[in-house]
């Protein structure tokens, strides 16, 4: 149980994962600090924690519980649930839908409001669309929360719209997954800590090494690009199978792993590269519709991407012109592109030149107003 505050706080703000390493969450407190709320952020990390995050927020760590699936959601939403329901607050925000049952609870027992961030379509996700009983179990949590909620946001138009045609609700906040603008010097951060060669292009990866997000595909492709480097950035399930798979095909000096570091890091790191890949597969709805932060930080760090040819990740590619867009399932169509990405280096720099004219349209300033706006609303209409 977190530690009672000084005064009752504004917002109980929750999350399945660590708040410290999760940039749409951090980036959604700061808004509130800035707004003088008073903050109590629950999260999951290594051991239990408490972080004074800013004058005005504090996050409270949980011990991971043991288990997967179903076992590993009841233990975690029970820990949220008598947690959030022992600090009265003015709104409860729910930071996916994993926490949503716990804290729309909580907002019902203090009559106080629900906030809810649908960060993806999680009745759609690959591993929900192989099991059509966990597709249905998800939609109906989510239908019974989000009709509870005082206010939605989530992260692309298209998955705003299917939300409200799913659930007859009124169209969700779209907070895109962005940065902070800032200017983000090149740098040899990971060709000199990982001892790439300077006749070897960095092809970049950031992010989690999960199924269905082309990692592997990227480790056959790299295999037919002359003159070129992969770097995993980050961790997640598949990383040792990619390891394994790096020994036995001998790509020791082709395929290199770098593990995850902070967020105010990230882009130093990010701009050491040379192209930005995102290879979600179109295996779900989730990803069909996805705009993953990578492809905004890798912008950000005005690097080229090779994108899926996904409806929204396609549309920011294309519109923008900032690299190319790819199928995400064949090696060979992959390769060829990059090795044609790199053997275009005018084409590299235009593509790295139009990536600030993104951020007029994708910024967070903008959307952090837009969040600011609707929790002003909650906050006069609360309950006092």
């Amino acid at each position: 149980m977190p530690s009672p505050p000084d005064q009752r706080p504004d917002v109980v703000f929750a999350l399945i994962g660590d708040l410290r390493y999760n940039t749409r969450a951090l980036k959604q407190l700061q808004a509130l600090s800035e707004l003088d709320c008073k903050v109590l952020a629950l999260g999951i990390g290594s051991s239990r924690d408490e972080v004074a995050f800013s004058e005005h927020v504090r996050i409270h760590l949980f011990e991971r519980p043991e288990g997967r699936g179903p076992s590993f959601f009841w233990k975690v939403h029970g820990m949220m649930k008598e947690a959030a329901a022992s600090v009265p607050a003015k709104v409860y925000h729910a930071s996916d839908l994993y926490t949503l049952p716990a804290l729309a609870e909580a907002s019902r027992q203090h009559e106080s409001r629900l906030v809810y961030d649908a960060r993806e379509r999680c009745p759609y996700v690959a591993a929900a669309s192989r099991r059509p009983w966990v597709s249905w179990t998800w939609e109906a949590i989510e239908r019974s929360g989000i009709r509870k909620a005082d206010a939605v946001f989530t992260v692309s138009e298209s998955i705003a719209s299917h939300i409200a045609a799913s659930y007859n609700t009124a169209l969700p906040h779209v907070l895109y997954n962005v940065p902070e603008l800032q200017q983000v010097e090149q740098s040899s951060l990971l060709r000199n800590r990982l001892g790439i060669p300077s006749t070897q292009a960095i092809v970049l990866h950031q992010g989690k090494m999960q199924k269905d997000r082309g990692c592997l595909l990227l480790v056959k492709a790299i295999q037919k690009i002359n003159r070129a480097a992969l770097v995993f950035l980050g961790d997640g399930p598949l990383r040792p199978i990619l390891e394994e798979e790096v020994r036995n095909a001998g790509l020791a000096g082709t395929v290199y792993f770098h593990d995850p570091v902070s967020p105010e890091h990230l882009l130093a790191h990010t701009a050491s590269a040379d192209i930005g890949v995102t290879l979600l597969e179109d295996t779900c709805l989730n990803h069909r519709f996805a705009l993953p932060n990578k492809l905004f930080e890798y912008l950000m760090a005005g690097l080229p991407v090779l994108a899926s040819d996904l409806l929204e990740i396609e549309r920011v590619v294309t519109e923008w012109d900032v690299g190319k867009v790819v199928y995400p399932e064949d090696p060979d169509a992959v390769a060829g592109v990059l090795q044609a990405m790199l053997d275009a280096p005018d084409q590299l720099k235009r593509w790295a030149a139009n990536t600030p004219r993104v951020f007029e349209t994708f910024n967070w300033e903008s959307a952090s107003e837009d969040f600011k706006h609707v929790y002003r609303n909650l906050l006069d209409a609360g309950v006092e």
